[in-house]
């Protein structure tokens, strides 16, 4: 790319309603800064998204769509009148620098612990351990055997995200994304590792697709399909096993999705070795871009010089960089300019509190 030929990222987008500045998204990244009682977005939050406002779009961090859903200590939730408010300064910081922001709509399902509820099991669409860990108030413990959400109680899970959207616009936010991906109650739903219910939600790929579709047909009819992303991982081996079929899993997903309105498609690359597991695309956003009729984000693992690669390959339309930003809040700035970047200190990303959190030097 010649010197002064603009760079593909730094071109605008049209996306729905939306005129985007450029196609360099903030990802959802969890910061674990919500340090009070009941979850509730504070003030710093509000400095760090400003900060990085220059962004085409930013997504906010993972979001509980309801006190179930919670899974890590910290984190902000969009269910209560004081989380709205909470997050109001945050989407008027944003806004004043002429930004568009997304929140993150999110439920953990079985990656959490009782300990994050008053010793109740978490949820899940079948009594599978995840077998990992969870960082809960009383310290880090192994996952258990969840509780199998009824037929009925799935239905209200539905009615949490799309009530999640509804708080959402109303605390300001341009729009939301669905979080199908990272092995989360989505996720859970649509691999067979983790379902194996008898249900409507359950046996074939159309029924444990179904927890999804209606979540995403139910935001769509409160604030339109227009103003909301989804996030899925088809190469995602974190807190799940792999399907017994991934790929055709996730080819009849995206084939669902495609050609229906949605803002995006946020598509996560692999982010561990998958050599050796059977039924995994390891190039996602390569395999899926012909399935997928609109706007698609890639992200993971991308910097500068591959971010321009995809979007001028026309593979990706957005790509989604997240721990870049996290050190970096003038990145569009510094990519702009070809600067070098800071270096992120890995040991304050959950640790609270404003350092390694709002203390990144810029470049001006």
């Amino acid at each position: 790319m010649a010197d002064n030929e603009v760079q593909p990222l730094l071109t605008p987008l049209a996306m729905g309603p939306f005129h985007l500045r450029n196609r360099i998204v903030m990802a959802p990244m969890t910061r674990n800064r919500a340090e009070n009682k009941g979850n509730v977005p504070v003030e710093i939050m509000a400095t760090y998204y400003s900060q990085r406002a220059s962004a085409g779009l930013i997504i906010s961090e993972g979001s509980q769509v309801s006190p179930q859903g919670v899974g890590y200590l910290n984190t902000p939730g969009i269910h209560s009148k004081d989380q709205v408010e909470g997050w109001k300064q945050v989407t008027k910081a944003v806004h004043d620098r002429g930004g568009t922001i997304f929140l993150q709509l999110w439920h953990v399902g079985r990656v959490s612990h009782p300990d994050f509820h008053e010793g109740n099991l978490p949820v899940a669409p079948s009594p599978i351990n995840p077998e990992t860990e969870a960082y809960t108030p009383l310290g880090l413990k192994k996952t258990v055997v969840p509780r199998e959400l009824s037929t009925s109680e799935v239905r209200g899970v539905v009615q949490d995200f799309v009530r999640g959207a509804e708080n959402a616009r109303e605390a300001g936010f341009d729009g939301v994304e669905v979080h199908g991906a990272n092995g989360y109650l989505i996720e859970q739903f649509l691999r067979d590792s983790a379902n194996k219910r008898t249900d409507e939600y359950g046996g074939s790929i159309e029924n444990r697709a179904r927890f999804l579709m209606e979540v995403v047909d139910g935001i769509g009819r409160v604030i339109g399909k227009d103003r909301m992303g989804v996030r899925l991982s088809p190469a995602n081996v974190w807190n799940i096993p792999p399907d017994s079929d991934t790929k055709g899993l996730y080819e009849y997903v995206i084939d669902r999705l495609s050609g229906t309105g949605l803002a995006y498609l946020h598509l996560r690359e692999k982010a561990s070795d998958l050599s050796g597991i059977p039924n995994m695309v390891t190039n996602v956003t390569e395999y899926f871009r012909p399935r997928f009729k609109g706007i698609l984000m890639t992200n993971t693992g991308f910097d500068r010089e591959s971010g321009n690669r995809v979007i001028s390959s026309g593979l990706a339309d957005l790509v989604a960089f997240g721990v870049p930003f996290i050190a970096n809040p003038d990145l569009v700035e510094r990519f702009s300019r070809k600067l070098p970047l800071n270096t992120p200190d890995q040991s304050t990303f959950y640790t609270g509190g404003i350092k390694g959190y709002i203390d990144y030097p810029t470049h001006v």
